[in-house]
């Protein structure tokens, strides 16, 4: 999944880094290797010299031991034009010439046909450019030696141009190419190489459980930079687990004092026969149930999925109706359980029931008089409290109707909190919907395919 804000994979940026400066480098050198040939218009004669021979001599034909010459068609306006500034001739060793597209320029510049002529010779004829020479180049075609000879006045169809692009292609081009794409190879392979164990320490934390007590990153066979990072992130895991450790037992030290006092405030205040005293028994109730779910918080926050064990739905729903009927009643509601054949979900059975006792408990205070209370399984696999109370209406804005009539008038108080947190816990989510015509469904739902405990 990308994030918004993330940069491209860091392969991809040193590659179009390293295209970059290549780029770069390969224009500064095309920069020298103009002001280089430039600069001695001698040696690009030299250079179009045997370009245009090696031309040339594609229109040599051979018919066994006959050999004729046919000018090639693309050199045709440049050798078989007249007055075009360029002339060639073609001769054996011994005279016999093959082709000729002269003028005055041949017998002026030319050497004559009853000489022996040399392997290679050139003689410029004006210094400078535009380019002006005359030579000549024996090239072997089998066992018999061909005279090139060519002179150029002027440059009109800009030879040195095309001599320039081949000496740019063959001597920076190709080379520098090839250089790009090793290095390029090897750069990536390396990098890849290098952030292999940073790859994996990222699936690693993809998969990492923040509730799991030993959640670390792994630093073997990282860089040394990167094995730096995953240390402080490994130090600031366990920083928050002894945040969260030391926030557990000041939870549970205060939970257990005031149970005790509480106990005694209430026996004391049983013996009181007076209205006040029986209010006071009540707001009494309300600060125990409070406590009991600061404790319920305390073993919440204790605990993790390394101790999960498969946990058979049913048997919680069964279990805790039995446990709060007589609370139920006595209270002058109903509640029944209706079981549905469910997968069993791996969890703590324990915090499971403290999720349905505090959804009981809420539909009985918040339900309304003579609510019923029908805790029913399914194979979602889920486990739901659906009571018939005055239920909510989530478009009505009321701050005593959002999700739910367990809202308390003050805001939202830790029972709901707790049962969302244990839901969390176990991979799921707490659902609550409005029944009709009137009540509300309260629904754990737990994840289809069976989590997997944290190790």
């Amino acid at each position: 999944m990308r994030t918004a804000g993330v940069r491209a994979p860091l392969g991809r940026l040193v590659a179009l880094r390293i295209v970059l400066f290549a780029a770069l480098a390969m224009l500064a050198q095309l920069v020298a290797v103009l002001v280089e040939y430039g600069s001695d218009p001698e040696y690009l004669s030299l250079l179009a010299l045997e370009q245009e021979t090696d031309a040339l001599a594609t229109g040599l034909v051979s018919a066994g031991t006959r050999l004729s010459y046919q000018l090639p068609p693309d050199l045709a306006g440049r050798y078989g034009t007249e007055a075009s500034g360029y002339v060639a001739r073609v001769r054996t060793a011994s005279g016999v010439v093959l082709f000729s597209h002269c003028d005055a320029d041949c017998i002026e510049h030319f050497l004559p046909l009853e000489l022996n002529p040399p392997t290679f010779w050139l003689r410029v004829l004006s210094p400078g450019y535009p380019l002006s020479f005359a030579g000549g180049r024996i090239i072997e075609r089998g066992d018999q030696r061909i005279f090139f000879e060519i002179a150029m006045r002027g440059d009109t169809q800009n030879v040195v141009w095309e001599v320039l692009g081949d000496e740019v292609l063959d001597h920076m081009v190709l080379p520098m190419s090839l250089t790009l794409i090793f290095v390029l190879g090897a750069t990536l392979i390396s990098i890849r190489a290098a952030l292999a164990p940073v790859t994996a320490a990222a699936e690693q934390a993809e998969r990492l459980d923040p509730l799991s007590p030993d959640a670390r990153l792994e630093q073997a066979g990282m860089p040394r930079e990167i094995a730096q990072l995953a240390g402080a992130v490994n130090r600031s895991y366990a920083r928050t687990r002894e945040l969260m450790e030391a926030q557990k037992l000041f939870t549970s030290a205060i939970a257990h004092e005031i149970r005790t006092p509480l106990a005694v405030i209430r026996l004391e205040l049983e013996r009181i026969d007076d209205p006040a005293a029986r209010r006071t028994l009540g707001e009494l109730d309300e600060l125990t149930h409070f406590v009991e779910q600061l404790v319920t918080l305390a073993r919440l926050e204790a605990s993790d999925r390394s101790g999960f064990t498969p946990v058979a739905l049913d048997e919680i729903g069964r279990d805790m109706v039995a446990t709060l009927a007589p609370f139920v009643y006595a209270r002058g509601g109903r509640i029944a359980f209706e079981e549905t054949d469910n997968p069993g979900v791996p969890g703590n059975a324990a915090l499971l029931k403290d999720a349905i006792r505090n959804l009981i408990e809420n539909a009985v205070r918040h339900g309304g008089p003579g609510v019923s209370i029908v805790v029913r399984t399914d194979d979602g696999p889920g486990i739901a409290v659906i009571d018939d109370g005055r239920g909510f209406d989530p478009a009505a804005g009321d701050p005593h109707d959002a999700p739910g009539h367990y809202r308390r008038a003050g805001g939202l108080g830790i029972g709901l909190e707790i049962i969302r947190r244990i839901a969390a816990l176990h991979g799921g989510r707490l659902e609550i919907t409005r029944v009709a015509p009137r009540g509300t469904q309260a629904r754990l739902a737990f994840a289809r395919e069976p989590l997997t405990p944290a190790r």
